[in-house]
C-alpha cells in the first residue's frame, strides 16, 4: 500500500483526472492528496503497530472508494476487484479482531493498564447495583454486563 501512496504522490494531477473526476467527486487534487496519505499512513500504522484500528479504518476509506470506481468504470472484473477486495478484506478483519500481542498497541496497553490499573476488555464482569433511596426498600437485583459479539480468538488476539 505504501508504493500505491507514492505512485499517487508522483503524478497527483494525473491520479485526479483518471481516477477521482470520473467519479464527480468535489475536490479531485484534495482527495487525491488524502487517499495517497491514508494509504502511506495508514500502512505505517499497520507495519508499526500503533494506533492500528485508526490505520486500518484509512485504509478501508480508500479501498472502499478503489472498489466504487472499479465497479463503476469496469463491472466485476474479477481481476480489478480481486486486490482491491483483499486489501479491504485484510483491513476489515484488523478492525475487528485488533492488533495483537504482537503490536505496539497491545505493549502499551499492558504497559497503562498495570500503571493505573484500569481494564479495558470487553470480559471484565461489572456488577451494577441501583441505590436504594430509603433505608427499608431492598436492593434491587444485581445486573451482569453481558459480551455483545464473540469472535473466534478475540481474547487471544485482540487488545
Amino acid at each position: 500500500m505504501i508504493h500505491h501512496g507514492f505512485e499517487k504522490l508522483n503524478d497527483i494531477n494525473n491520479f485526479a483526472e483518471a481516477f477521482v473526476r470520473p467519479l464527480h467527486l468535489p475536490f479531485p487534487i484534495t482527495l487525491s492528496y488524502i487517499a495517497a496519505g491514508s494509504e502511506i499512513g495508514g500502512s505505517w500504522l499497520l507495519i508499526l503497530g500503533l494506533g492500528t484500528r485508526l490505520g486500518a479504518i484509512a485504509i478501508i476509506g480508500t479501498m472502499s472508494v478503489a472498489i466504487y470506481h472499479a465497479i463503476v468504470t469496469s463491472g466485476f472484473n474479477i481481476y480489478l476487484l480481486e486486490l482491491l477486495a483483499l486489501y479491504f478484506a485484510s483491513a476489515f478483519s484488523i478492525i475487528l479482531l485488533g492488533p495483537g500481542m504482537f503490536s505496539s498497541d497491545y505493549i502499551l496497553k499492558e504497559i497503562f493498564k498495570d500503571k493505573f490499573n484500569f481494564s479495558l476488555s470487553f470480559n471484565s464482569k461489572k456488577t451494577f447495583t441501583k441505590p436504594s433511596i430509603s433505608s427499608n426498600k431492598k436492593p434491587t437485583k444485581s445486573i451482569k454486563q453481558k459480551r455483545i459479539i464473540a469472535f473466534p480468538f478475540s481474547t487471544f488476539l485482540s487488545s
